[in-house]
């Protein structure tokens, strides 16, 4: 349980007590209370505080006398208890906090594993770029987050199924086949001339070296669907970003998918005729405007595959569908959860994240897009700064507010840099455990003097946690550090919770930097490997729990915990 559920339950269970003895006034029960624990802002009240000021009404009694009375029916077991006006403030004592380090050793890679989820089945789609060239920035955004979230969902007891919708169909592929055909023609020393709508990119040159080299008669847009999904694949791959599927659009039109849908569409009356046109009744639901599904010429429309792909996700079993879109695609929200509902299904059972775009920048400048002669491509930036530096940046804000990606100071290597302040948090406690097990040397007589620990002792004490003493009473600084540091362990039980309900893995950024530099400070102001045996014992608890607690955030985050840098 989580200490801040701990004491709400402990604050219902002493007003419940207190009022089978009549010592709440008029109040009668607590049913439609919701008691919130919270981190006081004056740190002299206590760690944790619950404001009972709302039994106020009902109980016909003053705040400060609620409190009071609330009180007295708490029996404190490792902590003490304190009121200020209205609230009810806790404050752990040695043992609370001892135990919350032994709970982290203990339970190691599951700490703070919860079944929030409760298995629900979820598919994930991100990404789903069109195989017609490189990525841009903004789809590594939406790959840093999606992989993430889906390590945070599963954490907590979701079953989750990550997937790209590769738009392989339609328009956009015959322009690929054009391009990649005068560029061929380009290569053999012809004169070509290029349609406003091609695609001129850098990148076909290379794709059609490899169709020359392949001496393949294969369809020019088959042959560049493949190359540039295999370079999509290869880069995802690269960027820790694993999908359970690659869902082809073609796919749906196979297997009579989309006609199937317009027949159902039809049968349930949403499907009109008008200038030739098929259009569906958005209306009948929340969108502004019916949409077109078949246009006049016999073509089906973007929505129409759609709509036969959120269907096909529904069939296969999922309960739960998440989409990362980019913002541009806003009004396309309405006209997706109208379809769900005509078709059946539960439209509230899709949820879309839109994401804001990234801006770029460069010696304290925003790059505008049109000139940028670098770093144009998510490939190029990876190369530039590196794939955990990329992951860690692009994470680093909500996805709805726009993210300013600092290229050289994603680069430098100090505390400035988050990734690397967060990181060398993690490498600091590894170099730490390794020391204590190793030979000293005395500098003043230039003599060997034997580890602050043996490595056996270290191991057995890791498997077996025992703690005597957190900290000296007279180091106030190094109680105080130490305290802190291990509240904000404790802290990452909520925030794992909060980042999976919220669809939010930049909190889970936030809270490494607080941990680093809570941490940080604790190191600061702790003289972790003394001669004091039992205290540097425990020292090293609290140095593994960061350690592991650090690992398990940069596993969700999908970026690597070094343990030397």
């Amino acid at each position: 349980m989580m200490i801040k559920d701990f004491f709400t339950e402990t604050i219902k269970d002493a007003v419940n007590a207190a009022i089978e003895d009549n010592k709440l006034g008029s109040l009668l029960d607590i049913n439609d209370i919701n008691f919130i624990c919270e981190v006081p802002k004056n740190y002299e009240f206590g760690d944790f505080s619950v404001n009972v000021s709302s039994l106020a009404r009902n109980a016909k009694m003053a705040p400060p006398l609620i409190a009071k009375t609330v009180v007295e029916y708490i029996k404190p077991v490792d902590f003490s208890v304190n009121t200020q006006a209205g609230f009810i403030n806790f404050k752990l004592e040695e043992n609370f906090l001892k135990k919350i380090i032994v709970d982290i050793i203990n339970k190691d890679k599951n700490y703070g594993k919860t079944n929030l989820g409760k298995g629900e089945k979820v598919n994930i789609e991100y990404v789903s770029a069109n195989p017609t060239g490189p990525f841009h920035i903004g789809h590594g955004r939406w790959a840093a987050v999606g992989s993430s979230l889906a390590e945070i969902m599963k954490f907590t007891g979701y079953d989750v199924y990550q997937e790209f919708y590769i738009n392989d169909a339609g328009n956009q592929i015959n322009k690929l086949a054009i391009s990649l055909e005068l560029r061929v023609k380009e290569l053999a020393g012809e004169k070509v001339e290029w349609p406003e709508d091609a695609y001129r990119g850098e990148y076909l040159i290379d794709c059609a070296k490899r169709y020359v080299a392949s001496g393949t008669s294969e369809p020019y847009g088959d042959f560049a669907k493949k190359d540039m999904l295999r370079l999509q694949k290869e880069l995802l791959e690269k960027f820790n970003t694993n999908f359970d599927c690659f869902f082809s659009e073609t796919t749906l039109y196979k297997n009579h998918e989309v006609e199937k849908c317009i027949e159902a569409l039809d049968k349930a009356g949403k499907l009109y005729e008008k200038d030739g046109a098929i259009w569906f009744k958005t209306t009948d639901y929340s969108d502004d405007q019916d949409r077109v599904l078949k246009k006049s010429d016999g073509t089906n429309t973007y929505l129409t595959a759609d709509i036969a792909y959120h269907k096909n996700k529904f069939d296969r079993g999922f309960k739960r569908l998440i989409n990362i879109w980019g913002a541009d695609h806003h009004g396309y929200i309405p006209r997706m959860k109208a379809s769900i509902d005509a078709l059946g299904n539960d439209s509230s059972n899709l949820e879309v994240l839109l994401g804001q775009l990234v801006n770029i920048i460069q010696n304290g400048e925003t790059v505008r897009m049109g000139k940028r002669k670098k770093m144009v491509t998510l490939d190029e930036l990876v190369d530039e700064v590196g794939v955990d530096a990329t992951r860690f940046w692009m994470l680093f804000r909500s996805i709805d507010t726009t993210l300013d990606f600092d290229v050289d100071l994603a680069k430098q290597k100090n505390d400035q840099n988050p990734v690397f302040y967060v990181q060398y948090a993690h490498a600091r406690c590894c170099s730490i455990l390794r020391r204590a097990t190793e030979e000293r040397l005395d500098t003043e007589t230039g003599s060997k003097l034997p580890p602050f620990i043996q490595k056996e002792e270290l191991e057995s004490l890791l498997k077996n946690p025992k703690i005597s003493i957190l900290y000296e009473e007279n180091d106030t600084k190094a109680k105080d550090a130490a305290r802190r540091l291990i509240l904000r362990l404790e802290e990452f039980k909520n925030t794992i919770v909060g980042a999976s309900k919220n669809r939010a893995p930049y909190l889970l950024c936030s809270y490494a930097l607080n941990l680093a530099n809570d941490f940080h400070h604790f190191y600061n102001f702790t003289r972790v490997l003394s001669d004091n045996t039992e205290l540097t014992k425990s020292r090293l608890l609290i140095v593994a729990s960061v350690k592991n607690v650090l690992a398990l955030v940069f596993n969700l985050l999908k970026v690597s915990a070094p343990e030397k840098m």
